[in-house]
């Protein structure tokens, strides 16, 4: 996997992560459940980040050796980290924008 492959499947799973967490997010909420908002980052990212990645080794036929395990989950607390990182702080960016009128 090249650092291109790797940065463009990064950001696909981080986008895909922080809008998932969203909508559990709004469904526990509806449901009112109380949650850890870092919990649910954490297993969403983990799902998307894991089981993407899997599934692109499937689909490229690279095997599932010892190294290509760790990356895989390397790749998936990567995307934790930048998940969490990314909706609430960009969402947090632009009302502190439109306050500053």
């Amino acid at each position: 996997m090249t650092v291109a492959i790797l940065l463009i499947l990064l950001t696909i799973y981080a986008t895909a992560t922080s809008f998932i967490t969203e909508a559990v997010k709004r469904f526990m909420d509806d449901m009112k459940v109380k949650y850890a908002s870092n919990i649910v980052v954490l297993a969403v990212a983990l799902i998307v980040g894991c089981g993407g990645t899997a599934i692109y080794y499937v689909n490229y036929q690279i095997p599932f050796t010892a190294l290509n395990s760790v990356y895989l989950a390397l790749i998936g607390i990567t995307n934790w980290i930048g998940a969490m990182v990314g909706y609430d702080k960009v969402k947090q960016a632009i009302s502190q924008m439109g306050k500053r009128k």
